[in-house]
């Protein structure tokens, strides 16, 4: 049997009258009369040799056979429109900038790596930095997107999901002395704050040990016992443990995680679908967090 190819328009027109509830609300949807939209209809059926409409009263619903090639009618647009995006993607140039905390770099990769088949002339800044250094710089037009902690309050912000902030220390980690003794970031580390607010709220004495202005710094910090931080626990070194009632230190709160876009950013098809992948491997890693519910006692040495 001699097989002919289906047009493509027509299967995008069978989709949208089903999608709209009827052929005059398509016409008006697709800028045609009723009668042309009737008529694709008609030869789409001649074409496949089964009846894809029954009357419902006034409306026209679909027959089993029409639910079928509604079906195959989306895959095969969803295919379409994909390999043309695709398609366009590889002679598109042109630059997008993006900014991430030290905590999500892991999740940069993939998500890069899926951008840069589809957009393979497209130049990508990437900027790593501290959540409120990433705000200020989408605000100042220096950056397209990023994505922070602690920022979902902001009415460009994504929420993607919630990120647990947990106690982390040395597994050999003991008290010294009556104070307790924090590894952190710089003073506008969100985790920072949140840990001296908790120990101020619960009555725990504290002080800062050690300083860093990178997370592999802070880690080093904490390895080599210099004291105990507030922190997600992602990316964390396998020397270190976490808790969120690590040594019975007040349960920290968790922080929201969102995706920014800037306000006068021009929506290209790089700059959405860059934005899409980040927002989808963020919410990967999020739903696959999990950790330890044991807790260890203060001692002092």
């Amino acid at each position: 049997m001699l097989l002919r190819n289906l047009d493509l328009d027509t299967l995008r027109t069978l989709v949208t009258t089903h999608d709209v509830g009827g052929f005059a609300q398509a016409a008006d949807r697709l800028g045609r009369t009723p009668s042309a939209i009737s008529l694709q209809m008609k030869r789409l059926q001649e074409e496949l040799g089964t009846p894809l409409f029954r009357k419902h009263g006034r409306a026209l619903k679909l027959t089993e056979a029409g639910q079928t090639a509604l079906g195959y009618a989306r895959r095969m647009l969803a295919l379409n429109d994909d390999f043309l995006q695709t398609m366009q993607g590889v002679t598109l140039a042109g630059s997008v900038r993006i900014g991430a905390p030290q905590d999500f770099a892991s999740v940069l990769p993939d998500a890069l790596r899926q951008f840069t088949a589809l957009y393979p002339r497209t130049q990508v800044e990437l900027r790593i930095e501290g959540n409120g250094a990433l705000i200020e710089a989408l605000d100042k037009g220096q950056l397209d997107i990023t994505l922070t902690v602690g920022f979902a309050d902001r009415k460009d912000a994504l929420l993607l999901g919630e990120l647990p902030v947990l106690w982390i220390a040395s597994r050999t980690f003991r008290m010294q002395d009556a104070s307790l003794p924090l590894a952190v970031l710089g003073p506008q580390c969100a985790f920072r704050k949140a840990a001296m607010e908790q120990l101020e709220t619960a009555g725990i004495p504290y002080r800062i040990a050690a300083t860093s202005p990178s997370l592999d710094g802070l880690w080093a910090a904490l390895q080599g016992g210099l004291g105990i931080t507030a922190r997600t626990a992602m990316q964390l070194p396998s020397p270190l443990m976490a808790n969120k009632s690590l040594h019975r230190l007040p349960v920290l709160p968790s922080f929201p995680v969102a995706l920014h876009r800037g306000q006068n950013v021009t929506a290209t098809p790089a700059v959405d679908a860059l934005h899409s992948l980040l927002g989808m491997a963020t919410q990967g890693v999020l739903a696959g967090l999990t950790y330890p519910q044991h807790s260890r006692i203060l001692r002092k040495a």
